[in-house]
């Protein structure tokens, strides 16, 4: 069971790694062609509200309600049965989708004035934002049908092809940016086009491989069918205990859009790169371990299923803390490196850097989160996860003001990072219960071997942090390099911090069976 988690994990890791990469190359050309001021920060709210929607209902609440009963209907019924069950949910969540879709589309300007109120006032960029919005919205129809139809795919051990569906955002994204732009009279508006015909591809990339399950049917909207009424009952908790971290970023978004222009792009630009590493380890690693866990809840085995939490928080640890580290200590440099070129100004790297430095810090909050919630969400208990999310977002609402309104009244530079870093305390408050919760109900209890693994991983990570010192240097130094300076004096940085710790968890006694499921 531990090799198949973990080939999985290295399945879908691997798929997310080539859809980051991309989204890499997306942003660095977004920076180059675009630069951060007023008409991308217009792209940035069209494109993050049906993004955020997208992660709120469809890849958070949705799969967390529908991917247990799913598993559910496939351990104990038969197949005619699951087919039943996914066709029912395919219609009545694509009608619900349809009419938000459409009603969105008539009331993009109300939406930009709820999700980035501070660009009132500011003709142009409104204008243009609600123009865009009117384009981008279809895609949470399209994309939510994906996050559907990988949730099935994922429930029958297929991960590597809903992992690689996000590719095709990244290079319809990439083409609209450098070949269809020139052909606008606002070049930005070609990445609204380009959002939307991505989340037409994506779903028509998933259709093969349900017909291949015979699990492709007519989608009919069945209100009554008792899985139906299941799944809606358990998405309205699930939809905050989910979705915490992006709520919080969108309260960020609300904010920075009173802040000077340039402030929503760094904080994008700061989210991406925090969510590499969150979504090449930590999104996989829960994409794969809540159909695990929801098949050890159907099976009535609550050893395994402390086990699978148990092994998943170990390989948090192990990714999440040495990620962090590089992330707050390299933030200027890699900044420097995959943005500082065109549009992307010396200002826009320093500041972006800060809200970076301050985002890092909670990578290992970020990715507990992905793994403790499915604690709850497998036992189809959405409840809970839902009321300690209530309490972190009102946590980061109150850092927000304390960390930013000062800033802003004694206009010290970067109020943005302040936001950056109240999401940080918040996500951590939200892993912190989430973690008490799960021993207080005797849900997950840690196996033999935690204390020694912690002194271990702190000390693989201290040598780790002395190898990246000495090779970062200034930040002033990294912007008069040449590109080809700074990818490899980057790149030998990384590597070299990375041998370091991977040599220094051999030395200090970690092994393969520290990592593995161990249960009677």
């Amino acid at each position: 069971m531990s090799k198949r988690l973990l080939k999985s994990t290295a399945v879908v890791s691997a798929m997310t790694m080539v859809s980051r990469i991309l989204g890499f190359v997306r942003d660095l050309v977004f920076a180059n062609v675009f630069g951060a001021g007023a008409a991308t920060d217009a792209f940035f709210v069209a494109f993050k509200i049906p993004n955020f929607l997208r992660r709120l209902f469809a890849e958070g609440a949705f799969s967390q309600a529908f991917v247990p009963v799913l598993s559910e209907y496939k351990t104990q019924r038969p197949h005619h049965e699951v087919k039943a069950l996914v066709a029912d949910v395919a219609g009545t969540l694509g009608g619900v989708l349809l009419m938000v879709t459409v009603v969105a589309m008539l009331a993009a300007p109300l939406l930009v004035l709820l999700f980035a109120p501070g660009f009132r006032g500011m003709e142009g960029k409104f204008a243009l934002t609600s123009e865009m919005l009117r384009i981008t919205f279809p895609y949470l129809f399209f994309i939510s049908l994906t996050a559907f139809a990988g949730g099935i795919l994922n429930s029958y051990g297929k991960f590597a092809l809903p992992a690689l569906t996000p590719v095709w955002l990244n290079l319809i994204l990439i083409a609209a940016s450098l070949w269809l732009s020139p052909y606008f009279e606002e070049p930005v508006m070609a990445l609204a086009w380009g959002v939307f015909l991505a989340g037409l591809v994506q779903l028509l990339f998933q259709f093969p491989a349900l017909m291949r399950l015979k699990l492709f049917g007519l989608p009919r909207g069945a209100w009554r069918h008792e899985g139906v009424r299941r799944i809606l009952n358990l998405m309205l908790p699930a939809i905050f205990g989910s979705s915490v971290a992006q709520i919080n970023l969108l309260l960020d978004t609300i904010i920075a859009s009173f802040l000077v222009s340039g402030s929503v792009s760094w904080l994008y630009y700061s989210d991406r790169l925090v969510e590499f590493p969150l979504g090449v380890f930590g999104i996989a690693l829960a994409t794969v371990i809540l159909p695990s866990l929801s098949q050890r809840h159907a099976e009535a085995n609550p050893d395994a299923f402390a086990a699978t939490l148990d092994w998943g928080l170990r390989w948090v640890l192990l990714i999440a803390l040495p990620a962090m580290v590089g992330l707050m200590l390299l933030a200027g440099p890699i900044i420097t490196t995959l943005y500082h070129h065109g549009a992307f100004t010396e200002m826009d790297v320093r500041m972006s850097s800060l809200s970076l430095m301050a985002m890092g810090l909670g990578l290992p909050a970020f990715m507990l989160i992905k793994v403790l919630a499915p604690g709850f969400y497998a036992r189809q208990d959405t409840r809970t996860p839902m009321l300690i999310g209530v309490r972190a977002m009102v946590t980061n609402m109150g850092l927000n003001l304390l960390l930013v309104v000062p800033m802003v009244w004694f206009a010290l530079p970067g109020p943005h990072a302040g936001l950056a870093l109240a999401t940080t305390i918040a996500a951590f408050t939200n892993a912190g219960q989430l973690f008490w919760h799960l021993r207080k109900e005797g849900v997950y209890r840690p196996q033999p071997g935690w204390r020694r693994f912690i002194l271990q991983l702190l000390a693989a990570n201290g040598v780790m942090l002395g190898v990246l010192l000495v090779g970062v240097g200034e930040l002033q130094a990294w912007l008069t390099w040449s590109s080809h300076q700074q990818v490899l004096r980057l790149t030998g940085v990384i590597g070299a911090g990375a041998i370091a710790y991977l040599l220094a968890l051999l030395l200090v006694g970690v092994r393969p069976a520290q990592l593995l499921v161990r249960h009677k």
